[in-house]
């Protein structure tokens, strides 16, 4: 089974940061690191290429150094990856984000001579939480997609899901291929090893702009390639008041408390 994991590096941080001008992520000089849903993701085509055979590829939309993400899933099991990069992706929604994914998986694709069986991501990505890309991947290749996976199961040449509902889990069989994205598992990612790591880092990683995806349209991509626009962003200030009671009995203490929340009008 062939299996493509697309990972997103994100910001190893909860303060985030938003530039008021460009209105999107201040990354520089914020630690990164792969999306935590994605390296579930990561974790399952391993297990699944273990069991069946095939080869896994990565890939990672984002700036050069989205190749250290990458180079954390080789480490972990995947066989190679790809970076698509490109100072005209830059600004892309989800939809442009999405298309620019799809048409790089097909060009994968040639290059690597095989078809995807599976492609795999996250449910949804720590610094934007949309949980739209997967699903629209899916859309722009025209083939089945399957959400919020709790596990994957292959059975005679079909993918059984374990996925996540209200009131716990559905059981849901699709043809291959197909697009699946992952929540948390029942089961953690694995650790790399320091020989995994040392061989991951000697590993090349090719890039891939608009000029090596032919069938991709510029149109599509970028801020112009975007029809949905951040008009305004900004960071909330949080501010402390809380209040500290002392010297009360109890009784006196809880009556104060209750006082308080009236007083705020939060009851």
């Amino acid at each position: 089974m062939n299996i493509c994991v697309c990972v997103k590096q994100v910001p190893d941080t909860n303060e985030i940061k938003v530039d008021p001008v460009t209105h999107t992520l201040v990354r520089k000089g914020v630690p990164s690191v792969v999306n935590a849903f994605d390296t579930y993701a990561q974790e399952v085509g391993v297990r699944l290429k273990e069991k069946l055979g095939g080869k896994l590829i990565v890939i990672s939309m984002g700036p050069e150094q989205a190749k250290d993400a990458i180079k954390t899933c080789l480490a972990v099991g995947a066989d190679g990856g790809y970076l698509v990069s490109s100072k005209k992706f830059g600004g892309s929604d989800t939809l442009a984000t999405s298309y620019i994914l799809s048409e790089a998986i097909k060009a994968v694709e040639e290059k690597e001579g095989f078809k995807f069986d599976l492609i795999l991501c996250g449910k949804q990505a720590t610094d934007g939480d949309t949980a739209q890309v997967g699903p629209e991947i899916a859309e722009h290749l025209g083939i089945p997609q399957i959400t919020y996976a709790l596990d994957i199961i292959e059975n005679d040449g079909e993918i059984q899901v374990k996925r996540e509902c209200d009131e716990g889990y559905d059981l849901i069989s699709t043809k291959l291929p197909a697009v699946i994205t992952v929540v948390k598992l029942p089961y953690e990612p694995r650790y790399p090893t320091i020989k995994s790591k040392m061989a991951a880092k000697k590993k090349e990683i090719p890039v891939l702009t608009e000029d090596d995806i032919p069938s991709i349209d510029p149109e599509r991509c970028g801020l112009g390639g975007s029809p949905t626009k951040v008009k305004k962003t900004y960071t909330p200030v949080t501010e402390k008041n809380g209040v500290v009671l002392q010297g009360l009995e109890p009784e006196d203490a809880a009556k104060q408390v209750v006082k308080l929340i009236y007083d705020a009008k939060i009851l």
